[in-house]
């Protein structure tokens, strides 16, 4: 993909819509995160032989009116470099096109150094590269390290002969090459670039590269397209147009991740570094590392959606996971291409695993393991984590929250009631396999949240070890790491408060009081203005405390299912989406977030959300569409109708609107979704 700069809040995908230069193309990115990764192997092409080692910025206008994007392809013109870009890509191999306006001699920037960076230090720490002139390739493994420390190990290789290659003087701190490489007139003016790389050796990418020999641009662009048709194929709605391009974006980015990084003999480099064997997703199926995984993010929604639409996929990501604990020593955070970020708070593999495990993708033979996994990964202290993470349970188990005077890392609240929320998880796989000590003994931790809620206030608070809150204090202030350290993550009091219903809905309506306290807390939490809204504090896309920007905020429309005023939610969800989505360029409020901003609207699209992920169960709404069709991989479907009738019924039978099973779902073959009362 096109790369427009390669560092910055705007940036951290490598793409701008407002952009009005590109710096080139490289291969690897990450959809949607607030933090910049990736970006390897830039290349640029140019007519000509302009460029010289003197030479400074090789940076080209754009023709905004030439881009089209869709699943599995992008294409741009250059028409100051003169040159038609083209991308597509098989599953380890991107495939770059470059079309020249005239005839003759060509040149194409290799940029080894660039990436798309989180910090102002140059990124690469060592590299080592070669240029094969006659084969026209170039092979090299890069060191950096950026939001992780990793390696990237390629092979570039060209559709014709390179004529020379010119290094370029290295900028102040650069480690890798930079190389001009010029090459003669190319028949029918077109030059194609192939680019694979592998986290762990020059081998592997280029077994890598080996998948699309033999294929030419326009196959391999068919296969992607054809890839594609079929997964957001799985779910056909009746529309308007308008909401059918929201839904199937939406869809396309909430299947982007995670990706597999595994090469194509399954080894992969996990957490530590060290090469391992990429695990099996089941029999018959072929070894796969799933990395690029946003936990805090994507365990509200992109999981739950993935185990409706791709259950196929889950086994693999479980795997994954197991996988990554048995070299780390924890289950994943925030892993990027195979490597720990640490990023964000609480133990969120805990639910996506939970999930797998009552929705019936974890064989029963694997379920030991997960569960020891999720133990140990919420009891081992993490002595090599960063200072800022979260490195011990000392505190936690003493006293059943984080108190803010003892616990230097700060977040105490948001990041107690984030591992409630993972004991919850615990409990329930423990309950599932009979272990009852386990199940009682996370139970009691998941509680803990109780502790810090301030009955008079009506919020969760700081509390220090004397049992003290905090003072002074404002729940309606924001708080986050990276700006004004506090006890909340990206949110607010008001915010967090809502977190202990994403495992125990009904718990927490009662602990307000019941079905009318739970809907006059909601009414009085939306109709509160929010001052100083700062987007990065997660504080944008507003309905009073509500901030649907960020994701602490995604589940509370359909909490109204558990008051005794229903009907409010649905009336929110449209609200939200007609307000908070659109079409054009600033149609996404906030961060996609590796697709959950994007699942959140599908499964509102759809009629429904996951609540409370590790239950295995959702929480039925009204769907935005007239009519959905979803066709299960063994080629079932399942019917979902607007109704006129109040109530949710699955082939006829009442259904619980507060737990709709995912099991029932599989099997069902109509849901017809009611108006709430």
């Amino acid at each position: 993909g096109p790369d427009h700069a390669d560092r910055g809040w705007s940036y951290s995908s490598g793409y701008q819509w407002r952009a009005k230069r590109t710096l080139g193309f490289s291969n690897t990115h990450i959809s949607g995160a607030g933090i910049p990764e990736l970006g390897d192997v830039l290349l640029m092409p140019a007519a000509g032989l302009r460029w010289t080692a003197q030479t400074r910025s090789f940076a080209a206008v754009h023709d905004k009116r030439s881009e089209r994007a869709s699943p599995g392809r992008y294409a741009v013109t250059l028409p100051g470099h003169g040159v038609q870009v083209a991308l597509t890509a098989t599953q380890r191999v991107a495939l770059h096109r470059w079309r020249f306006t005239r005839g003759g001699a060509v040149q194409v920037l290799v940029d080894l150094q660039h990436g798309l960076h989180f910090t102002d230090q140059p990124r690469v720490t060592e590299a080592a590269s070669e240029v094969d002139l006659a084969r026209g390739e170039i092979t090299g493994t890069v060191h950096a390290k950026n939001w992780v420390e990793r390696e990237a190990s390629f092979v570039l290789r060209f559709s014709a002969p390179i004529v020379r290659a010119t290094p370029l003087p290295p900028r102040p701190g650069e480690r890798a090459a930079r190389y001009l490489l010029d090459f003669g007139p190319l028949p029918g003016r077109e030059l194609q670039a192939r680019v694979a790389l592998s986290t762990v050796d020059v081998a592997g990418a280029r077994r890598n590269l080996a998948e699309a020999d033999g294929l030419t641009f326009e196959q391999v662009q068919a296969q992607a397209t054809a890839a594609w048709e079929q997964l957001l194929g799985r779910v056909q709605i009746d529309a308007d147009a308008r909401t059918r391009r929201l839904v199937y974006s939406a869809l396309y980015r909430a299947l982007l991740h995670p990706a597999d990084i595994a090469d194509a003999d399954g080894r992969v480099r996990g957490p530590r570094g060290q090469v391992l064997q990429a695990p099996s997703a089941g029999q018959g199926q072929p070894p796969r590392y799933d990395s690029t995984m946003s936990l805090w993010d994507t365990f509200r929604a992109v999981h739950p959606l993935h185990t409706l639409l791709v259950p196929e996929r889950v086994p693999g990501y479980v795997e994954s996971m197991l996988a990554h604990h048995a070299q780390q020593g924890f289950l994943p955070l925030w892993p990027v291409w195979g490597r720990e970020t640490f990023t964000m708070i609480g133990n969120p593999a805990l639910p996506v695993l939970a999930e797998a495990v009552a929705k019936g993708l974890v064989p029963a033979e694997r379920q030991a393991a997960v569960l020891q996994a999720m133990v140990e990964t919420s009891t081992r202290p993490r002595p090599e984590a960063p200072a800022w993470a979260q490195r011990d349970w000392a505190l936690y188990e003493q006293f059943g929250y984080l108190p803010f005077d003892r616990y230097e890392q700060g977040e105490s609240v948001s990041k107690a009631l984030e591992y409630g929320l993972g004991d919850d998880a615990v409990a329930r796989v423990a309950r599932a396999l009979g272990d009852t000590a386990t199940a009682d003994r996370f139970a009691r931790r998941a509680q803990g949240w109780q502790q810090l809620w301030d009955a008079r206030l009506g919020v969760v608070r700081g509390k220090d070890s004397e049992g003290r809150w905090r003072e002074p204090f404002d729940p309606t202030e924001a708080t986050s790491p990276m700006n004004n350290p506090g006890d909340f993550t990206e949110a607010n009091a008001w915010q967090y408060s809502l977190a202990p219903a994403l495992h125990d809905a009904a718990g927490f309506r009662d602990h307000l009081g019941g079905p009318a306290a739970l809907g006059d807390w909601l009414d009085a939490f939306l109709a509160r203005p929010l001052p100083r809204a700062d987007k990065h504090l997660g504080q944008e896309a507003l309905v009073g405390q509500l901030a649907h920007g960020n994701e602490p905020g995604h589940h509370v429309p359909w909490l109204y299912a558990f008051t005794d005023r229903p009907q409010r939610g649905p009336a929110l969800v449209r609200r939200i989406a007609r307000s908070f989505y659109g079409t054009g360029p600033d149609g996404l409020v906030g961060n996609d977030d590796a697709g959950q901003m994007g699942a959140w609207f599908v499964f509102t699209a759809l009629g429904f959300y996951p609540v409370m992920p590790a239950s295995g169960t959702y929480v039925a709404g009204e769907p935005l569409v007239r009519r959905a069709t979803l066709t299960r991989p063994d080629g079932s479907t399942l019917e979902i109708v607007r109704s006129t009738q109040p109530g949710v019924r699955l082939d006829g039978r009442p259904m619980d609107p507060t737990a709709l099973p995912l099991a029932a779902l599989m099997q069902g073959r109509r849901l017809e979704l009611g108006p709430m009362r």
